[in-house]
């Protein structure tokens, strides 16, 4: 990742972004299951076939303008090395790999791919800024934004969720990106803050979101500062997952696209509904402490001491948006 994004050259660059998928794969394999191996070869066979885009788009490009500089690129490869760098950033169109490859990890290797394994992708992005092509930069957010929230209603999978979720802001941050690169700076970081704030507590052997409502009796304040966590990854006022929505928001407004606006903020409803839902399955209709329910748990009490400034950053950093945002 850090080859990627101190490298001016586009073969550099497409070495780190293999670095990267390599180093990954002994961590998604780690627990020896099938489900893994198979999440493995899917994530592998992916990100290989967006590495060979990229280095397609990189050798025409400097072929057609005789330097490797990720600085100049012609309209033609951008167009290729915006579609490599989506599909490795399962954003739609491009999504469909990304909550099959979830499932198969265990949460923290799912932290891993929604979080660090993006960095590098969106570096080459934010370097190519003034080649992109807007209108479907815009157009690909808004669609990554409605799949995101539509097709994670009807899941249950936690795995699926949070995979679904990871696309929704991903469009936002595509979005922020087109708009305005510092503005999409602080929308990565509030979105990291708030997944590693959610992944961290979830971190245990629960699959379905119906297994969390059964911790209420062994740890309630888990359970609790998970639902708040899920709010703000919702965009709910007062929680910090509201300021990057509101900063992104009146950006699109100022610049004379209310109607995407409004439009990406219809798209985050159907997010917010299922987050609620969450909250209310598993908060307000609290299951019975049975020694099976308990087993089935399998709760670990030494959770990461990382998660409580996370969890704090998620819930309480709205008031100084202003300050974030002038300094990001």
């Amino acid at each position: 990742t850090i080859i990627t994004m101190s490298s001016n050259h586009w073969l550099l660059a497409w070495f780190g972004l293999e670095l990267n998928t390599l180093s990954i794969l002994p961590a998604i394999m780690k627990s020896h299951h099938p489900r893994a191996t198979e999440a493995a070869t899917k994530y592998f066979l992916i990100q290989t076939t967006a590495a060979t885009m990229l280095l397609l788009a990189s050798i025409t490009n400097a072929w057609q303008t005789g330097q490797w500089s990720i600085m100049h690129t012609t309209p033609a490869t951008t167009i290729l090395t915006t579609m490599a760098i989506m599909l490795k950033l399962g954003i739609a169109p491009m999504y469909m790999w990304y909550p099959h490859v979830l499932q198969g990890v265990s949460m923290n290797t799912a932290l891993l791919i929604s979080t660090w394994q993006k960095l590098a992708p969106l570096t080459l992005l934010y370097m190519t800024h003034n080649h992109l092509n807007h209108p479907a930069m815009l157009l690909m957010g808004l669609a990554s934004a409605m799949i995101g929230g539509w097709a994670g209603m009807n899941q249950t999978q936690t795995r699926t969720i949070m995979a679904f979720s990871s696309i929704a802001h991903m469009g936002w941050l595509i979005t922020a990106l087109t708009l305005n690169p510092s503005l999409a700076t602080l929308t990565m970081l509030t979105y990291t803050t708030m997944t590693i704030a959610t992944f961290m507590p979830l971190a245990t052997t629960t699959k379905t979101m119906t297994d969390i409502g059964a911790t209420w009796p062994l740890s309630p304040a888990t359970l609790t500062t998970t639902m708040i966590t899920l709010m703000s990854l919702g965009g709910l006022p007062p929680l910090t997952g509201f300021m990057p929505k509101l900063l992104i928001l009146k950006e699109l407004s100022s610049t004379g696209l209310p109607l995407l606006a409004t439009l990406l903020l219809m798209s985050s409803l159907p997010s917010l509904y299922f987050y609620i839902r969450l909250a209310y399955l598993t908060v307000l209709t609290t299951s019975p402490a049975t020694t099976n329910t308990e087993h089935k748990w399998r709760f670990k009490t030494n959770q990461s001491k990382h998660a409580t400034p996370a969890i704090m950053a998620s819930a309480l950093l709205l008031p100084m948006t202003m300050i974030l945002y002038t300094t990001t």
